[in-house]
């Protein structure tokens, strides 16, 4: 699982031969979501308050997680992304 940021316990990551629409995946423990990055659609389970911090980190990283998507449908190295403080 290619990983692009870390926090609280949640790891955030892309994959490079994943699907559309461009999304990215947040685990915390035994729990996984999708979030898609244009519609912010959530498909999966999650903690409210951990959903919530994604949610936040989301919000403040749209335009870097669109970039990396870009770099995964090309096969290049991802960038990391600024953790939630």
């Amino acid at each position: 699982m290619p990983e692009i940021s870390r926090f609280l316990g949640i790891i955030i990551a892309l994959f490079y031969k994943d699907h559309s629409p461009p999304h990215f995946h947040a685990k915390y423990g035994k729990y996984e979501i999708t979030v898609d990055i244009i519609a912010g659609v959530i498909n999966g389970e999650f903690p409210k308050r951990a959903l919530g911090h994604v949610l936040e980190w989301y919000e403040l990283h749209k335009e870097e997680l669109l970039q990396d998507w870009d770099l995964a449908r090309q096969r290049k190295p991802l960038k990391t992304i600024q953790p939630l403080e």
